[in-house]
């Protein structure tokens, strides 16, 4: 929609009785109101659920509290691979392509390890250590935050 054509729709909606207008094309939303209150309008979704959400639950288990402390142990040699970014995680090229890499996978610096979508460009995601791949922690074509571990690599 051009200015000019924003500039009729306002006359007209100055001139007419009514109050609220809605319109949606391919390109463009436009909500306008007017002959009301300020209306703040938050919309976020909901974050998906991270770690520090779940580590609570399992801490309060005294039954799941013991098994967790031979895994910390064993993970204190590893190292994290996170996301550079916010997006959406996939392990492969498509849908019909072979996952860039699985769990026992030796990987070496600036290997590609995933791809993630974000504004509907894809990034490919490069291993900055060398090692063998010990855990993917994300799943496919999942929603992933900024810093979000993504995988677990035992270095060489």
């Amino acid at each position: 929609m051009e200015t000019r054509e924003l500039q009729r729709l306002i006359d007209f909606l100055s001139k007419s009785n009514l109050d609220e207008v809605n319109i949606e094309t391919a390109d463009l939303k436009l909500h306008i109101k007017r002959n009301s209150a300020p209306v703040a309008q938050i919309i976020s979704a909901p974050a998906p659920a991270a770690l520090p959400v779940v580590a609570p639950v399992v801490s309060q288990s005294p039954v799941a509290a013991a098994p967790a402390a031979p895994s910390e142990a064993v993970a204190s040699n590893l190292i994290e691979i996170k996301s550079p970014m916010i997006g959406t995680f996939y392990k492969s090229a498509g849908p019909d392509k072979p996952n860039f890499i699985e769990v026992g996978d030796t990987v070496h610096i600036g290997q590609v390890l995933c791809i993630v979508e974000a504004m509907k460009l894809f990034n490919e995601i490069e291993s900055e250590v060398s090692g063998r791949i010990v855990k993917v922690l994300v799943e496919d074509a999942s929603p992933i935050e900024f810093d979000q571990p993504l995988f677990l690599v035992e270095p060489a």
